[in-house]
C-alpha cells in the first residue's frame, strides 16, 4: 500500500457527509492536475470508493423513505376501511 492511501480514513469511519465532502475535496485536487500519475491514481481510486460508498448510502436512504411511505399509505388506508 502507498503511503499516499494510507492518509486516507476508512470508508466506515465516515458519514455520509463527510464521505461527500472528501470526494469533492478529491475532484478539485484532480481538477488542478499538479501530482505525479501514481499519486493521481491513488486519489482517484479513492474518489470512486467515496463515490460508491455515497450511492450506497443514498440507496439505502431511499428504500428507508419508500418503506415509509408505503407504511403511511397502508395505515391510511386501513383507516379509511374502518371509517367505511
Amino acid at each position: 500500500m502507498s503511503e499516499q492511501q494510507q492518509q486516507f480514513r476508512a470508508l466506515d469511519e465516515l458519514s455520509y457527509e463527510q464521505a461527500r465532502d472528501e470526494l469533492v475535496e478529491i475532484v478539485k485536487i484532480l481538477e488542478l492536475g499538479q501530482m505525479s500519475l501514481d499519486e493521481s491514481l491513488n486519489y482517484w481510486e479513492r474518489g470512486e470508493e467515496l463515490a460508491a460508498y455515497c450511492e450506497r448510502y443514498l440507496d439505502g436512504a431511499s428504500t428507508r423513505i419508500e418503506t415509509a411511505l408505503e407504511k403511511r399509505n397502508s395505515a391510511q388506508e386501513d383507516a379509511e376501511e374502518v371509517l367505511e
